[in-house]
């Protein structure tokens, strides 16, 4: 199971790629795990404003449909579109290809509140 360095990390299993003042984000690969085979993803909120900790999309496994919580406040600028043909690609590159929305950061300071590569190891008992 992959756990990048460079990369933060949330309770909600979301990884946070910061770049500047954008953030990338996506679904960890013990996530993509613990789903199974992703068959689509949802996200209606590009355009909007969103708080931390807001849902701004759903992923769907075959068994489950599960919420995704922005990790930092901000409005949610893209959307990666790839995803709806090939949602597969959460589960065989989640770091890359599987990658779901960028945000315009809101609240810079919120980022110190995210969980290194360490903090998330030891939170899934890795």
């Amino acid at each position: 199971m992959a756990i990048p360095k460079d990369l933060k990390y949330t309770k909600d299993h979301e990884w946070v790629k910061i770049e500047g003042d954008v953030a990338t984000v996506g679904i960890t690969d013990f996530a993509q795990g613990e789903l199974g085979d992703i068959v689509y993803v949802e996200v209606e909120t590009v355009g909007e404003t969103l708080d931390k900790e807001e849902v701004f999309g759903t992923v769907e496994a075959v068994k489950t449909v599960s919420d995704l919580y922005l990790p930092l406040s901000g409005e949610i600028i893209e959307f990666n579109e790839s995803l709806e043909d090939e949602p597969e690609n959460v589960n065989t590159d989640p770091y890359g290809e599987g990658w779901m929305v960028k945000i315009q950061i809101s609240n810079p300071d919120e980022v110190e509140g995210l969980l290194d590569e360490k903090a998330y190891q030891e939170l899934i008992g890795a």
